[in-house]
């Protein structure tokens, strides 16, 4: 893994400062996916400038939710789908956690099934993030979301238990379950000691009907962009343009 570092000083918002290295990976004719989250607003913004600018030109991209369509939307960002552009070359997102050999947790945004959709569909993955989503172990920072089906989505707990989880349904803030865009469930499963077999339980996860999507995102990413108020680093690939 290769590490590049840029001194910078004086960073007002770190999301933003990642975001700006992040449009650097960004070439004319790319078919990108475009994540979600509040990284990623600030991502959007500088896309949206640069296609206005016509610094770059011919860019048609992939959105994970429907916050990053309405916002694509206001900056003039080209959308299509899946259905029409199949094969991505780059999508650029934010995480949760990220380990050392940049595996991630995703999802506390909600949208990580699509998140995760358009990921593998992609030839690179870019993420970017301010420092403090830096972990040596995934769960001991954020919990594990899990999309479920709404239909018997109680029948995942004893799974939970054995993986040695406490899961918890997301909710909103009058109290009722949170819906993704998909229409999907979310629990929030906490793991007291961490995630020391995230391997086996992706395999669990993924083997379990009604389980439609979780956020563990192991051996997908390409590039970490982090983020600190003392510099910028680059966690495998450097993507951007120079």
């Amino acid at each position: 893994m290769t590490e590049f570092f840029l001194k910078r000083e004086n960073l007002v918002n770190l999301k933003q400062v990642a975001a700006e290295e992040a449009v650097k990976a960004i070439q004319s004719g790319m078919k990108l996916g475009l994540g979600t989250g509040s990284t990623i607003q600030f991502l959007l913004q500088a896309l949206g400038e640069r296609l206005r600018k016509q610094t770059l030109s011919n860019i048609v991209g992939v959105p994970t939710s429907e916050a990053t369509t309405q916002q694509a939307h206001q900056l003039g960002i080209p959308l299509t789908t899946l259905d029409e552009c199949p094969q991505l070359d780059l999508t650029i997102d934010g995480a949760d956690e990220v380990t050392p050999n940049l595996d991630l947790i995703k999802g506390l945004g909600g949208a990580l099934l699509r998140e995760k959709i358009v990921a593998a569909a992609s030839t690179k993955l870019l993420i970017i993030v301010d420092a403090s989503k830096q972990v040596a172990q995934l769960g001991t920072r954020s919990p594990l979301p899990v999309e479920v089906l709404a239909f018997g989505w109680t029948t995942h707990f004893a799974l939970f238990e054995r993986l040695g989880a406490t899961p918890n349904l997301r909710k909103k803030a009058d109290g009722s379950p949170f819906i993704t865009d998909s229409g999907n469930f979310i629990l929030d499963c906490t793991f007291p000691q961490g995630i020391t077999e995230p391997q086996k339980i992706q395999k669990a996860l993924d083997a379990k009907p009604g389980i439609v999507g979780h956020g563990l995102f192991l051996g997908m990413t390409t590039s970490v962009i982090v983020a600190s108020a003392e510099e910028i680093c680059i966690l495998g690939a450097d993507l951007r343009n120079k």
